[in-house]
């Protein structure tokens, strides 16, 4: 597989942020696992936004401080996913969200992308000081679970969202030294 990475938003990728973006609308595909990008128009401001969060300034009660990556395709430096690694939980991501949260640009699924990518942030959870992370998926979505268990992941059961009307699966995986 050729070499890809997780790089924190910047400004450099202003352009492939703003096409990324757009291809998830242009489809009506949810934009997971990046925050607020979908409702933001200008790559500058998600771009703070995440410096923020990462940071923890100004983090509005019901949220937690985390950390975005964008997962670059270095030949030609194409964003081919996002995942938002959260530092803690709220009472919704400690039941419903996990730690981690990822999404993988439509035109690159199914390529296996999405297992290495989290497969590569891994490394990063470890040194936030977490010996497991929580990753959930909906119910529905066979390519997030076969992801989740490639890494790793162990069932810890469903729980119905009342609000969404939405099944997720909860599982955990264990991040040590020596983590597949």
């Amino acid at each position: 597989m050729e070499k890809l990475t997780l790089i924190r938003p910047n400004l450099s990728f202003s352009d492939e942020i703003r096409a990324y973006r757009q291809e998830f609308l242009d489809l009506g595909s949810p934009l997971n696992g990046c925050g607020p990008l979908a409702d933001m128009e200008d790559p500058a401001q998600w771009v703070v936004h995440t410096q923020r969060f990462e940071l923890g300034e100004d983090i509005p009660e019901d949220m937690v401080p985390s950390t975005q990556f964008i997962y670059v395709r270095e030949s030609d430096q194409k964003i081919l996913g996002t995942i938002q690694i959260r530092h803690t939980f709220t009472p919704f991501l400690e039941t419903y969200g996990g730690h981690i949260g990822y999404s993988i640009r439509p035109s690159e699924r199914q390529k296996g992308y999405a297992t290495k990518m989290l497969h590569d942030c891994l490394p990063y959870c470890r040194s936030l000081g977490l010996d497991r992370v929580l990753v959930c998926c909906m119910d529905t979505n066979t390519a997030s679970r076969k992801t989740i268990l490639a890494n790793g992941g162990i069932y810890d059961g469903t729980v119905y969202e009342p609000e969404g009307q939405v099944n997720f699966e909860r599982y955990w995986i264990t991040v040590n030294e020596g983590s597949r």
